[in-house]
């Protein structure tokens, strides 16, 4: 009988360094998902060389149509970006930033997650069950790429002005997005988070917007915090933590610092969300290029993986996707781990033991993860 198996189109961008080995890591675990949870689907992926080395042979990191050629993809798999003699100014701008922005990617989802057999510098990492996730305004505020430079002439005089830029639009969305996802949450809560005390115009209005969007979600939990506390309380009480809801630059880095705390940037995914699906959206893990190890096939693909499975989310098969991340606890702890977790396992190795848990019956469920660490 003929195949009724849905295909969908995947643009891939490995990038720099280590992002073309965790992409196509995360390619083989995908495609083994669906192969073996799936059934109904497959992927067809179709790859763009764009990065560093685009750069050096053109000028530009993507060509002058890449978002009218990625515009009818189903999803992009992203790897990363930068690269030793190529500014990160110009790397970050000229590639990922000109994809979130020119789809209106403006909600960036970052989990934070503990797997299990993965060691934290967090003692109470050892008995409480951790688990939040970081929404990101990921369209304006302080990376809305507003400002210049002047007067370069003047000895010792030159200037730069970065401007933030908060709209009501971008702040509400943004919000309503984080309590509709606390709702689907086993503890129903939104942190905001704020620096409203010295920025005392954008930040405000973000305050206020939060407290209006608040009154229509009354069974919602909330609290609305300083940004300094915050980076507090990830360390010290990251059990009263559900859903965070922060801007751009606050949420890039209280991210991070929530996947330091996990064990490794290596393991962090996140999805860059067009939820109008007006034009597609883009998964990618955190950690960056890592020209270190580039090569040398050490690099941890969780973070890519786990980006995979959000992914899957996304295109409407979520029990695919708990099953991609049923694989990783079951990788973890079992003690295949790279470098960075501290074990010897190569990319290779991960990967092939992803693609086998995913063979298995059942993997580790979330409560016996908790059990587990």
């Amino acid at each position: 009988m003929p195949s009724t198996a849905h295909t969908y189109r995947i643009a891939t961008i490995p990038g720099d360094g280590v992002g073309c080995e965790v992409v196509h890591a995360g390619c083989a675990v995908l495609d083994a998902a669906a192969r073996v949870v799936g059934e109904d689907f497959t992927f067809e992926w179709t790859e763009f060389p764009w990065g560093s080395d685009h750069y050096g042979r053109t000028g530009r990191m993507m060509p002058d149509d890449g978002l009218e050629t990625l515009k009818d993809f189903d999803g992009i798999y992203f790897g990363a970006v930068g690269w030793p003699g190529v500014p990160d100014h110009v790397s970050l701008w000229g590639l990922r930033l000109a994809i979130c922005q020119g789809f209106d990617q403006w909600a960036n989802v970052r989990p934070v997650v503990f797997h299990p057999g993965v060691t934290s510098p967090m003692r109470k990492a050892d008995s409480a069950d951790l688990d939040w996730v970081v929404v990101r305004e990921n369209s304006e505020g302080e990376y809305a790429g507003l400002g210049g430079r002047n007067f370069s002439a003047r000895e010792g005089g030159e200037v730069a002005i970065q401007s933030s830029l908060f709209t009501e639009t971008g702040c509400e969305r943004i919000m309503r997005f984080s309590f509709d996802l606390a709702r689907t949450r086993d503890r129903k809560k939104v942190a905001s988070v704020t620096k409203s005390n010295a920025q005392q115009y954008g930040m405000v209005l973000w305050d206020d917007v939060f407290r209006r969007v608040a009154a229509d979600y009354p069974d919602v939990e909330t609290e609305s915090v300083l940004v300094d506390a915050m980076a507090a309380r990830f360390v010290l009480n990251p059990e009263s933590l559900s859903v965070v809801v922060a801007s751009n630059l606050n949420a890039d880095i209280l991210s991070d610092l929530g996947s330091a705390l996990a064990g490794s940037l290596g393991i962090a995914a996140s999805a860059n969300l067009n939820p109008e699906r007006r034009y597609p959206s883009m998964f990618e893990p955190v950690h960056g290029s890592a020209p270190d190890i580039t090569g040398r096939g050490v690099a941890n693909p969780i973070g890519a993986v786990a980006s995979g499975a959000l992914m899957l989310d996304h295109l409407g098969h979520p029990e695919v996707a708990d099953a991609v991340r049923a694989a990783i606890d079951a990788t973890t702890a079992a003690g295949t781990l790279t470098k960075d977790l501290g074990g010897s396992a190569t990319t290779d190795d991960v990967t092939s033991a992803l693609v086998a848990a995913l063979r298995e019956p059942a993997g580790t469920s979330r409560s016996e993860a908790a059990a587990a660490r």
